[in-house]
């Protein structure tokens, strides 16, 4: 069976493989947003912090000799800890003035992040195994799709989710939302907003880290993996809408979708598909697809 000329189990094959795409595309987007809409920075350093936490996953396994699974955990609290403390050293001072100076911050980390790397590890990719109980594949008749694959989608979309529903539906994601918008009044219930400001920050950078972990078996471990992916996943946060979380999962796993179609009915147009996407929404709708309109 064919559409539009195009056999049917390559275009199933795509669907999948962009699937996974827009899974790293919606958990980088996902820890962008959570900064930007409860802190309001612009957090350029997200795709440095994405190679950190691989390359950390990477230096636990060779060096330590410790598996992918506690990797998977212990990178991005370490991630998580970088970030709080530039939170507390630098950003902090920052909140009350223009995006621009955090925006000039975070890429200045990125710099230092990516060059500290590279004058260790150089530019060439490091070998990243499959842990052996994702080993192999599954073959689902259009085609053999590889078990990590299949993990690394369905553990975005459990943090992804898991994330959504404890900004927007507990009473934790209640003080952080009230705590950007009027501290001076959740303080006064007992809240250390400070603190709270802090931890979001942590977290935030932390998806970063996992993401990286996932991401790790996948594509080389290398200084400069995160480069390149930023300008992806701001152009999604910006279709999803500045600081929307729902927002930013559905348009991430959405464009990583129709990435992969793209490569399907026209290779040489899938590099640009989506920031084509973004100029459209953002004619259509500036405040993005799932965003506020003042």
């Amino acid at each position: 069976m064919e559409i539009f000329g195009i056999p049917l189990q390559a275009l199933l094959s795509q669907l999948l493989l962009g699937l996974v795409n827009g899974s790293f595309y919606a958990m980088l987007s996902l820890g962008l947003a959570v900064i930007f809409g409860l802190l309001n920075v612009i957090n350029f350093s997200h795709g440095a912090l994405y190679m950190m936490g691989a390359f950390l996953a990477w230096m636990g396994m060779s060096y330590l000799g410790l598996n992918y699974w506690v990797m998977l955990v212990l990178a991005p609290l370490l991630v998580g800890a970088f970030g709080i403390v530039i939170e507390k050293t630098m950003l902090r001072w920052l909140y009350k003035l223009d995006h621009l100076y955090g925006l000039l911050l975070t890429f200045g980390i990125t710099l230092m992040v990516e060059g500290v790397f590279r004058s260790f590890y150089g530019v060439s990719g490091q070998t990243f195994e499959v842990p052996e109980l994702l080993a192999g594949a599954t073959d689902l008749g259009f085609m053999v799709l590889p078990n990590y694959r299949a993990w690394v989608v369905a553990a975005s979309l459990a943090v992804c989710l898991g994330t959504w529903f404890m900004i927007e539906k507990t009473r934790l994601g209640a003080y952080l939302r009230a705590g950007t918008e009027n501290p001076k009044l959740v303080e006064a219930f007992g809240v250390n907003v400070p603190l709270m400001v802090t931890l979001t920050y942590g977290f935030g950078v932390a998806l970063a880290g996992f993401a990286g972990v996932l991401a790790a078996p996948i594509i080389q471990v290398q200084p400069l993996m995160g480069s390149n992916l930023i300008i992806v996943v701001f152009a999604v946060v910006v279709i999803g809408g500045m600081g929307s979380i729902m927002g930013s999962i559905v348009t991430g796993l959405g464009l990583g979708v129709i990435e992969g179609l793209t490569k399907v009915f026209y290779p040489e147009f899938s590099s640009t598909v989506l920031f084509l996407v973004m100029i459209v929404v953002l004619l259509l709708r500036p405040a993005g697809l799932f965003g506020k309109e003042k």
